[in-house]
């Protein structure tokens, strides 16, 4: 047991060490550099060599990359160039206000999702299964901005119950968000919801029909009973991956919602940065992304495998 999670957390040490070198491979190939988008114009002759020498852009790529991989690892991700902050400054506002929102849209959507999820799978192909089947098809398939501006053209032009924009800076303290972040909450809810409680529904059907249940079934157990002792434990793990990928996808890919309620989280500092040129912050913030969904997919990982017996004996029998 303890070498698999070893070998797990390996490869998700490995996986993050790979997509550093895409990143920066990627951000390398790109035309021009740090210094030719700082300097815009002036990016010419003895200013441009000078400010190459300063940033160390002058040295071979390893060197160049050996020295950012081992800086972000202490936690010095190097300075903006748009900016009198340093990345991990600016990083780190935005990174709190992405897990605000992402923490809203869990305490909103979650709960929402495995009721639903439940429901369905224990209703199928009944009235309320197909009512919210649909729904929850409708939800994926609609933009988000679509949804956004549907909900500030209800909520905040009509009804004028909640901002339809976020006004707030970054650097604010988190009570502060409240009541602007509430239409982003839900907008991003809306979707989770819907891919979630699509999971857990296929998960509850397919236990239901597993031959443990039916023996349950023909033994007499009350319905009730083996359903929250043998349906629901059994069919809420798959979803673990699920709210992991879901949770990774909140705290960096958010990107049209934070720009559509001008929400300063991570997505739209990352707009700006590639708007700006500013491709050290561009870096950082791919990289923290990535550690993102590295890690939480490996939590993931490791609670489905601590939670299912059956998992973690077939995986010792094939190490």
């Amino acid at each position: 047991m303890l070498k698999l999670l070893v070998r797990r957390i390996l490869l998700g040490f490995a996986t993050v060490a790979l997509v550093s070198v895409i990143i920066f491979a990627g951000i390398e190939i790109l035309p021009g550099d740090a210094c030719t988008a700082y300097l815009q114009r002036d990016a010419q002759g003895q200013r441009l060599e000078n400010c190459r020498q300063e940033l160390g852009l002058n040295r071979p790529v390893v060197v160049r990359y050996l020295g950012w991989a081992g800086s972000a690892i202490r936690g010095d991700l190097g300075l903006s160039a748009n900016s009198t902050k340093t990345i991990s400054e600016l990083v780190g506002d935005r990174s709190r206000n992405s897990l605000l929102l992402a923490f809203c849209t869990l305490l909103i959507g979650l709960p929402s999702a495995i009721f639903l999820g439940i429901l369905t799978g224990l209703n199928r192909d009944k009235p309320i299964d197909l009512i919210c089947s649909t729904v929850a098809i409708c939800a994926m398939t609609i933009p988000e901005f679509v949804s956004a501006t549907v909900l500030i053209l209800i909520f905040s032009v009509w009804l004028a119950w909640f901002p339809g924009i976020v006004m707030t800076s970054a650097s604010a303290p988190a009570l502060a968000f409240f009541p602007e972040i509430i239409l982003p909450s839900v907008v991003l809810a809306m979707v989770m919801t819907a891919h979630i409680s699509r999971t857990v529904r296929s998960s509850v059907i397919e236990v239901l029909e597993s031959d443990f249940v039916r023996m349950a079934i023909l033994k007499g157990v009350p319905y009730r009973l083996m359903v929250f002792r043998h349906v629901l434990p059994n069919a809420l793990l798959p979803a673990i991956n699920v709210i992991a990928l879901t949770i990774a996808w909140l705290m960096g890919g958010v990107v049209v919602v934070e720009t559509v309620f001008n929400f300063p989280g991570l997505g739209r500092l990352m707009i700006n940065a590639i708007t700006d040129r500013d491709l050290q912050l561009v870096q950082a913030i791919a990289l923290i992304v990535a550690v993102i969904y590295v890690g939480v997919n490996l939590a993931a990982d490791i609670v489905t495998l601590l939670l299912n017996p059956r998992l973690r004996t077939s995986m010792m029998r094939r190490s």
